[in-house]
């Protein structure tokens, strides 16, 4: 057998060796990328390795009203001056806000069993204005009609509804953009209100006046949680949850595009200006809500787009 295979072998060689010669491969053509067009958006970065030991760095707007990212190990639990701030999500990112009245620093704490790590950071403090309105109407300032006082724990029940969504979402990570274009500032967060001499809660809304009608936008990815068209102080009220029970709202809106459970993308319409509810003219009311603290959504803008800076790299 093996003299048989070596003939076979020897005779398929022979036939090789009378054959011409095989022409040369030809040489694929060289491709060259082409350049992308001048106009054309630069690439986001790519994010950086999620963590695989605890630490933690955070970066943004460091003041009253303001509002940081951390990023940590995935499923490490935070604080801020030992009170709970939720969790890191399976990348390790996590938002975290500071209240109107808070102090002059912040101790922010991740912690995964047991193992613990912590950062301070100091915390700018701000001058905010007061506002007296006096002549308003009593029942205005404090409603007593019973049907009212019915009416208001009824909205009280719902605005608590959509502000307790968590929904699994990092959109506030992208960034915010601002809701609508142009306009002027006309009510600034924070501000003190005295009404007919009472002192009144803050006021905690970002106030753009703009033509009734005008688009406003959702600042970033989210789902709605709340979309009203008449409720007594607000209007049309709309919340967006943008992750991690950071929750935005647009109140007394003309016109409601929105319902509860839409998935909403930065820069979807969602729905038009007005001056529905208490209001005395067509302007955007946008407030920002965090774990039960209430935030600066202008204040947001510049503090997100600095975390992006630091942290995405």
């Amino acid at each position: 057998m093996r003299l048989a295979g070596g003939l076979v072998a020897l005779l398929l060689a022979a036939c090789a060796a009378g054959e011409a010669p095989a022409a040369p491969e030809a040489q694929a053509p060289q491709v060259v990328a082409e350049a992308p067009p001048a106009d054309a958006p630069p690439e986001t970065p790519p994010r950086p390795p999620v963590p695989t030991t605890l630490s933690l760095t955070c970066a943004g707007a460091f003041t009253q009203g303001g509002i940081a990212v951390c990023r940590t190990l995935p499923g490490a639990q935070l604080t801020i001056d030992g009170a709970d701030a939720g969790g890191a999500d399976q990348d390790g990112w996590a938002v975290i806000g500071f209240t109107r009245e808070h102090g002059a620093s912040a101790r922010v704490q991740a912690s995964v069993q047991g193992a613990v790590v912590a950062e301070t950071y100091e915390i700018a403090p701000r001058q905010f204005d007061i506002q007296r309105v006096d002549g308003l109407p009593p029942q205005t300032v404090t409603p007593t009609d019973p049907a009212v006082l019915e009416r208001i724990r009824r909205e009280a029940a719902l605005k608590r509804e959509g502000w307790d969504s968590f929904a699994p979402l990092t959109g506030w990570l992208e960034g915010f953009i601002r809701p609508v274009e142009g306009g002027r500032v006309s009510g600034t967060w924070g501000n003190q209100r005295i009404l007919n001499g009472v002192p009144a809660t803050p006021h905690f809304g970002y106030d753009i006046a703009v033509p009734a009608g005008t688009p406003i936008r959702a600042p970033a990815e989210g789902v709605v949680t709340l979309a009203q068209a008449d409720m007594h102080y607000e209007g049309g009220l709309v919340f967006i949850d943008h992750g991690q029970g950071l929750i935005t709202m647009y109140l007394h809106m003309s016109r409601i595009d929105v319902g509860v459970g839409d998935t909403v993308e930065q820069g979807q319409i969602i729905g038009a200006v007005g001056s529905s509810g208490r209001a005395t003219g067509p302007h955007l009311c946008w407030r920002m809500k965090w774990r039960e603290r209430q935030l600066d959504p202008s204040v947001a803008i510049e503090g997100l787009a600095a975390a992006r800076a630091a942290l995405l790299q």
